[in-house]
């Protein structure tokens, strides 16, 4: 599933390659759209809080590079508190009928204030106005109160323009596992586990 100026998007079954394993780097270039694609992947994003309870949620995942995986959110969200107490993270990318599966598991630190104004001038003005107007106060209210005070705020700001809300905040996942899994109706599925030791991939085959 991935997202398009907010709305959400089926992608097509990625193929199966003749060998999941190689360079990490290299098959993260081959299994992720580009950043400059429009259609972002959502992402399975899992984090542990201060008392060590778990909690996942469904983010969108904003770029990614050879540093990491960034995405975005509001700084008063539960999942910021989360990562405050504990930077531990862990990601999950799904592919559509369960063909592929990505999991990314390290550490976050917030991105720069570059990064973070750099992000928001990308989104889509839905997703700049979502930025702006989805408060736990809004989402409170009746569905035809919120609507229109969807449509008020739209009427009387140019979203295309505006600037990031100050709760706009990102963060950079910088990763030190990668497992990528792959399905196989003719043969038993395939997982490939990359470790980050010493400043290298080292790969490991796991049951599927």
């Amino acid at each position: 599933m991935s997202v398009a100026d907010g709305v959400i998007v089926a992608a097509g079954a990625a193929p199966h390659s003749a060998n999941v394993s190689g360079d990490a780097l290299a098959l993260l270039s081959e299994w992720l759209p580009s950043n400059s694609d429009p259609a972002r992947p959502q992402i399975q994003l899992a984090t542990v809080d201060a008392d060590g309870r778990p909690d996942v949620r469904t983010v969108l995942l904003s770029e990614w590079s050879t540093e990491g995986f960034y995405f975005h959110t509001d700084s008063r969200s539960r999942k910021v508190a989360d990562l405050r107490a504990n930077p531990a993270v862990a990601i999950e990318v799904l592919w559509p009928g369960f063909s592929r599966q990505l999991v990314i598991r390290g550490f976050a630190e917030q991105a720069s204030n570059e990064e973070e104004a750099d992000a928001y001038a990308r989104r889509s003005p839905y997703l700049k106005q979502l930025a702006w107007q989805n408060t736990a106060e809004l989402a409170a209210r009746p569905v035809a109160e919120r609507e229109s005070t969807w449509t008020s705020f739209a009427s009387d700001n140019d979203i295309a323009r505006i600037d990031a809300p100050p709760t706009w905040i990102g963060f950079l996942v910088r990763p030190d596992r990668l497992t990528f899994w792959e399905s196989n109706p003719t043969a038993p599925s395939h997982r490939v586990e990359y470790a980050l030791e010493s400043g290298d991939w080292t790969e490991h085959h796991l049951p599927g």
